[in-house]
């Protein structure tokens, strides 16, 4: 799957801003409006925002399991 593919449904399950996963994965908010225009990410930052995306569904499971305890 596209890497804007991957962060769109993210942004959706997790009711997340563009402007908030922007800043979070690379200090650029901007970074999901630019690539709904066109920009093309680079490996690194492809990596990174993968990362981010595993991290946070982690974290949020985590969570849940605790609650659930």
């Amino acid at each position: 799957m596209h890497i804007n593919r991957k962060i769109e449904q993210f942004l959706r399950l997790h009711n997340m801003a563009p402007t908030t996963f922007g800043r979070r994965v690379a200090r650029d908010p901007r970074l999901v409006l630019d690539m709904r225009n066109g920009r093309c990410l680079r490996p690194a930052m492809v990596l990174k925002a993968e990362a981010f995306m595993a991290a946070y569904e982690r974290d949020l499971e985590l969570l849940n399991l605790r609650e659930a305890a």
